[in-house]
């Protein structure tokens, strides 16, 4: 815990006496589409398999490098506002696909301006929350509050303003992993969901080809890989052929299945059974993550009005000093209330009215206060959106409900997903831009150049990634095995039980109820649902990217590079994540125009779909993957560790 004393004596990299450029036109231009591609490609990987990317640490290597390159500059402080402004994009990704896939799976008339308007409001609720409350979390919690993952940015900002360059590596990622999309997906030369029967067990198993989930697998690591795999083994090895065996005596169909078990294939068993349970699991670890965080989130928000009443030192000129006045923060916050008030979110639907208005800002500020806080405990990462989502879902629903808000059942649960979406989006910002801040503090730069840099590039990230969800649906159908939107068929589970209670609650129950035993024996109970909720093709391909990892890190244990080598797999990773996913909407934009490239695929006959063959192209793809992380040099050596 450090002193006063140390808070005083803290000096960030860059001097306050040195005066470095940070926001221009260049840098702006720059952050934009950093902020567009890290949304839109987390957008289409949290739609496909319900996983974001961080944006941070490959936003800082790909700033600081395209910024030496192209414009020859060598400015830290111009790399750390192009990364910040990359982060927020993940962010709003993350609130986007967690609730608004939903209102599309219902056939509702969601328009890109609607997904944008509603992801502008919560975006820019969720950073001027933060504000009031940036003095007191980034500055005088400083050395309690340890924000791992801003550490690990600021380290590799200044390594790489000190001449290292890990822009090759991602770029590479890149390269390949849309290389491998277009091969895949495009020309469709291999099946990217190659599926095994397994007769006697009446199920299948599946190992998708798909580069993204070796970089994601690569990632996230061999624990949360396996539990993701062990939730995938327990419901296509256990639950599918338990289901099949007794529904094959069955001659009519059992709700919700539209037709006999016995003649349905083990992904209809899936989608029709498995996926009420899974979601049952995931909202039971939403749950138990905001109970088990309760203490914390008290403790945070009394601790954060604390310092929104602490005294501030007069006489502070230095740009880190400088932020967003509080009468604008009061000012949009009032924006944001008539906006949600008045505003007619979805065409054809009422408004969301005054009171659901104010319980959305005043959650979005709790959580979002809570959220920022989190994040510097715990990191991103761990910041458990989910269960504040699910929490603000089932609140917000239930007041719609009594008021009748919406005038029927339909429209309310419509209204429910608006709502809790704004919150979600403000949640999910509040702590990117606490975790921003953080590594500018670190930095020295300026919180209110980075404060409204973030405001302008989610305008833009926000219509982009509307887009994008209206395209893959156009192109894959959301809810669907090609695009299952895992987080917002759960929310929209949720908001049908509240207004309609039309779902299967016997499968739901028996989720939850899998999902507290999951807890009770101590593991995580999320990235077990995950797995169980999600096909085991998914999973399966992502514990591989995993085992790739730690295949590295045995290889060099012994020179001591284990650790410099995962890293540099890493950005690797999040190169082939990048460029599989922006690929994949290209691909996906052809298919909406009536085009398909994968002609060249069907012009190969049954060679193409067969399974071995994507199994060939992934064992390619697995040995590019160690030969690139192992050949030349590691991330310390180049300056990103």
């Amino acid at each position: 815990m450090a002193s006063s004393s140390e808070k005083k004596e803290f000096k960030p990299f860059v001097p306050m006496d040195v005066d470095l450029p940070e926001a221009n036109g260049v840098t702006l231009i720059m952050g934009i589409l950093f902020t567009v591609v890290f949304a839109v490609a987390n957008v289409y990987l949290g739609l496909k398999i319900g996983l974001t990317i961080a944006a941070a640490i490959p936003g800082s290597i790909l700033a600081t490098g395209l910024l030496k390159i192209l414009f020859k500059r060598n400015s830290i402080l111009e790399a750390n506002l192009v990364a910040s402004m990359g982060a927020v994009g993940e962010s709003i990704a993350g609130g986007i696909i967690f609730t608004l896939p939903a209102i599309i799976i219902w056939g509702e008339n969601l328009t890109f301006v609607s997904i944008g308007m509603i992801t502008i409001l919560g975006g820019i609720l969720g950073i001027v929350f933060v504000v009031p409350f940036r003095e007191y979390l980034i500055v005088e919690e400083h050395g309690k509050l340890i924000f791992p993952e801003s550490v690990a940015v600021a380290e590799i900002l200044t390594n790489a303003n000190q001449g290292g360059d890990g822009l090759r590596t991602v770029m590479k990622g890149m390269c390949a992993g849309g290389i491998f999309k277009f091969i895949g997906g495009g020309f469709a030369l291999f099946n990217e969901e190659p599926i095994w029967a397994i007769p006697k067990l009446s199920t299948a198993f599946g190992l998708n080809a798909v580069a993204s989930l070796i970089g994601v697998g690569f990632i996230v690591g061999l624990e949360v890989a396996i539990f993701m795999f062990a939730g995938a083994l327990l419901a296509w090895f256990g639950f599918i052929p338990i289901i099949k065996f007794i529904g094959m005596h069955v001659a009519t169909p059992i709700f919700p299945g539209p037709i006999p078990i016995a003649d349905m294939a083990p992904i209809q068993i899936w989608s029709y059974y498995l996926r009420y349970i899974g979601a049952g699991a995931v909202a039971a670890g939403g749950f138990i993550s905001l109970i088990k965080s309760i203490p914390a989130i008290i403790n945070s928000f009394k601790e954060a009005m604390k310092g929104l009443k602490a005294e501030k030192l007069e006489g502070k000129i230095e740009r880190q000093c400088i932020d967003t006045p509080l009468s604008w923060v009061i000012g949009i916050s009032v924006a944001g209330f008539l906006m949600a008030w008045f505003y007619p979110m979805i065409p054809g639907l009422p408004h969301l009215g005054p009171l659901v208005a104010f319980l959305v800002v005043l959650l979005s500020f709790f959580f979002g206060v809570v959220s920022a806080r989190m994040c510097g405990t715990i990191g991103a990462s761990n910041n458990p959106v989910s269960g504040m989502t699910i929490a603000c879902l089932l609140l917000l629903a239930t007041i719609i409900k009594i008021t009748n808000l919406g005038g029927n059942p339909d429209a309310s649960k419509v209204l429910a997903i608006v709502a809790a979406g704004i919150a979600c989006v403000s949640i999910a910002v509040s702590g990117g831009t606490a975790q921003s801040l953080k590594h500018t503090y670190l930095i020295g730069g300026t919180p209110k150049k980075i404060e409204w840099s973030m405001y302008l590039g989610l305008i833009f990230a926000a219509f982009a990634s509307g887009e994008v969800v209206l395209l893959l649906n156009k192109a894959f159908v959301l809810g669907s095995e090609k695009a299952p939107a895992p987080q917002a068929g759960l929310m929209k589970m949720i908001s049908e039980g509240v207004m309609t209670g039309n779902i299967p609650w016997t499968l739901v129950i028996i989720g939850a109820i899998i999902g507290f035993v999951i807890f009770l024996v101590k593991l995580p109970v999320l990235a077990i649902a995950l797995g169980f909720y999600l096909p085991i093709g998914l999973s399966s391909s992502i514990l591989l990217g995993a085992i790739l990892r730690v295949i590295i890190e045995k290889k060099f244990k012994k020179n001591g590079e284990a650790k410099s080598r995962s890293e540099k797999g890493v950005l690797l990773s999040s190169g082939i994540v990048a460029g599989d996913a922006l690929i994949g909407i290209l691909i996906a934009a052809v298919i909406t125009t009536g085009h398909d490239l994968s002609f060249v695929g069907k012009g190969l006959g049954s060679i193409t779909k067969n399974p071995w063959v994507s199994l060939l192209f992934m064992g390619i793809m697995c040995i590019y993957v160690l030969i690139e992380i192992s050949r030349g040099k590691s991330s310390k050596e180049e300056g990103f560790e």
